[in-house]
């Protein structure tokens, strides 16, 4: 009966070329990463910040490689989860996919929050110290779910503004480095770009990877765009350029804006800030407005990252309870808003209590903690999505978008540098603090409880787990 159910369900109209497609991705990888960890990177290697966000960026460009050949053999809205389920057909690591994919969004939105707050104060010239920072964070996380129990979707139009605003803050940054650079005077020093200082405890390799598993945070996005497959015109053909394209343009600006940084500011002082964009601007142009500027743009911009993720992560929260694999609870829609008002609720509550857990164990690397949690998350999502398409080369029947069966194929060597590389970043050898670990084994406890919860209702009530093509619903809005 949900065979019939699916297959009679219109097709999503496909309205994304490849300009829109490219702002989507360039959209969604800008952001939150960028604007707020420069600093923390740079503690870890000194004012080689550059070099980790290369490097994250070569694993992420290796990923989406996978990526690539999963979303244009597969090209449904169902992302990692679909490829899991087709590649190992478990139930519950399709479930354990599915549900780190939407921490993740949450552990993002999070992170979004305390840097907004930071920039609310910063740029509001006010300092009511930690206590003032964590209430605005999760008002901040208020006004996301009320906005999403609204019932604001993804919209391609509003994503088009928001990225350009991201984009224009980067672009001040490098305008205002590049400006520097061509007034001389001492509040350049080019020697920091290349010094190489990491802590007396850390090897330059385990410094590296300290650094690279952070900034790793400021590459994520791009997985997000699978989502729209169905929804984007020939996919199997706009795909692998656009996607390549936005992850290029994307890692150059990290790697400009970070030499930019470590060229204007001292390591020390970026490390010891919460904005550190607005210590590069002040530092480069004291005599222009930018730098009262810059707080607010980032506002602006952490807003969006912040948006999209909460509403991800409540709609597979949804989705993934209306195919029984969560309480069904979790499943209730609001009946004037036509909205997952529980999911919301509960994906802000975790919101909250990741803020509270920061500030009372981790404060002074709150931002850091919760971003390089995000990058944990997804890192082990990575290594599973490298792993399933090597698995999937068996399935040689899948067809491309509109029947074609051609599709994009990724060199068999890629996703194996991308899993080892993956798997790596997500053990301790790497130099990952203790508390992301923490926070990341508690959210997937939390999920296997909620699972185990979840099949008792479920015998109780003789219903039976998901089927595959239940998998590819998992987020469907209400």
């Amino acid at each position: 009966m949900a065979q019939t159910t699916v297959e009679n369900q219109p097709e999503l109209k496909r309205v994304m070329g490849p300009g829109l497609l490219l702002l989507f991705i360039v959209g969604d990888i800008l952001g939150t990463g960028v604007y707020a960890l420069t600093g923390d990177v740079a503690a870890e290697v000194g004012g080689a910040a550059w070099l980790p966000f290369l490097v994250a960026f070569l694993i992420a460009m290796v990923t989406a490689f996978s990526y690539l050949e999963l979303v244009t053999k597969y090209p449904q809205a169902a992302g990692a989860a679909l490829y899991a389920h087709k590649a190992f057909g478990i139930h519950f690591v399709t479930f354990l996919v599915a549900f780190i994919v939407m921490c993740s969004g949450i552990t993002s939105a999070a992170t979004a929050s305390r840097f907004f707050a930071s920039n609310f104060f910063k740029g509001f010239g006010l300092d009511w110290g930690t206590a003032g920072i964590v209430a605005v964070a999760m008002l901040f996380m208020l006004l996301v779910a009320a906005v999403n129990l609204r019932g604001v979707g993804e919209s391609v139009k509003l994503n088009v503004v928001l990225t350009i605003v991201e984009i224009t803050g980067l672009m001040l940054v490098i305008f205002v480095g590049f400006w520097a650079f061509t007034q001389g005077g001492d509040a350049v020093d080019f020697s920091r770009v290349v010094a190489f200082d990491t802590a007396e405890d850390k090897n330059a390799f385990l410094a590296v990877t300290t650094a690279t598993s952070l900034a790793f945070f400021a590459m994520v996005g791009f997985e997000d765009s699978v989502n729209m497959a169905e929804e984007t015109k020939d996919p199997v053909r706009i795909f692998p350029k656009m996607l390549l394209t936005g992850l290029g343009i994307a890692g150059v600006v990290y790697i400009v804006v970070a030499v930019v940084a470590v060229a204007l500011v001292p390591v020390g002082a970026l490390e010891a800030s919460e904005t550190p964009l607005v210590e590069v601007v002040k530092a480069g142009a004291p005599g222009l407005p930018i730098e009262k500027i810059l707080p607010f743009i980032s506002m602006f911009a952490v807003a969006n990252t912040a948006l999209i993720n909460m509403l991800m992560a409540s709609r597979l929260i949804y989705g993934m309870a209306k195919q029984h694999v969560l309480p069904p609870v979790l499943g209730t829609v609001h009946r004037a808003r036509r909205t997952p008002w529980v999911a919301i609720v509960f994906t802000t509550t975790i919101a909250f209590a990741l803020i509270l857990y920061v500030t009372a164990f981790a404060n002074d690397k709150a931002i850091s903690t919760l971003g390089g949690t995000t990058s944990l998350l997804l890192l082990a999502v990575f290594a599973v999505v490298n792993i399933a398409v090597l698995v999937l080369r068996k399935d040689v029947h899948a067809s491309g978008a509109d029947g074609a069966r051609a599709h994009f194929r990724t060199p068999t060597w890629l996703p194996w540098v991308g899993f080892v590389a993956s798997a790596y970043l997500v053990l301790p050898l790497s130099g990952r603090p203790l508390q992301q670990y923490v926070l990341a084994l508690a959210l997937v406890a939390l999920g296997i409880v909620l699972f185990g919860v979840t099949l008792a209702i479920n015998r109780a009530l003789g219903i039976r787990g998901p089927g595959i093509t239940d998998v590819e619903k998992l987020d469907a809005e209400p």
